[in-house]
């Protein structure tokens, strides 16, 4: 048996999210049954995060155990070749330790969050990016995301349906930037609540817009009450950027 670890790329605009799930296509599903066309097994592939339904990754970590030792290239290019028409891509594939697991293994875990601030819709970039037509300020919203930093109860920005044990978590790193018409959100931390991204993303989004101010953010935070947290974020614009370990 050999492990191969697995980076990947995907639109989740049209599927339920990672996981296999019964109600819709998954991520997860496509890859798998890419597996079976290729080597015949029924498998599973392990991922780095459990994304939602319409968020992307754009470098996802995964690991799958073949029974033959095939090269990497090779697993790579009949992969790619049984996942058309799907928008999935396996970037790069290479031999793993037999301890390596892609997501207990991992050690931090990243996202991005790209928002469009202006007033005209989307074409190139519709299902990929929020649009806010209200300008924003950028400043702001990286002076209201630094009271995240830390190890915090987040049950303010956690979904009702999470099912993690405890809302606490530590947040490491957060900043929010401008690069011309688009507000980028960049986020670290070992693991992540349901939904906290987004969460976050949508009452930052009220700091942007002025109907917060930056200090609005840790009064939030320290209510610990899902009721004060503002507006979720829609998934189109949420990526997994990477995981490290």
């Amino acid at each position: 048996m050999q492990r191969y670890k697995l980076i990947i790329e995907y639109a989740g605009t049209n599927y339920v999210g990672w996981q296999r799930q019964a109600n819709g296509p998954s991520i997860q599903e496509a890859i798998e049954d890419a597996f079976q066309k290729f080597c015949g097994e029924t498998l599973n592939v392990y991922a780095a995060g459990r994304t939602d339904a319409g968020v992307h990754a754009l470098a996802m970590t995964a690991h799958v155990d073949l029974a033959k030792d095939y090269s990497p290239d090779t697993v790579c290019g009949a992969v790619n070749y049984h996942l058309k028409p799907h928008p999935i891509a396996v970037l790069a594939c290479g031999r793993a330790e037999d301890n390596f697991h892609a997501r207990f293994s991992c050690l931090r875990r990243a996202y991005e969050y790209r928002i469009v601030n202006r007033r005209a819709p989307l074409a190139l970039d519709a299902k990929r990016a929020w649009r806010v037509a209200q300008k924003l300020d950028a400043a702001a919203m990286d002076a209201a995301a630094q009271h995240l930093v830390g190890k915090h109860d987040f049950t303010t920005f956690r979904a009702a349906a999470c099912q993690a044990e405890s809302p606490v978590k530590s947040l490491e790193e957060i900043s929010v930037s401008r690069a011309g018409e688009e507000v980028i959100i960049r986020c670290a931390a070992r693991s992540f609540l349901h939904h906290q991204v987004r969460s976050i993303t949508g009452s930052l989004v009220e700091v942007g817009k002025g109907r917060w101010r930056p200090r609005d953010m840790k009064t939030a935070l320290e209510a610990a009450d899902r009721t004060r947290c503002g507006p979720v974020a829609p998934p189109d614009g949420l990526y997994f950027v990477r995981a490290e370990y």
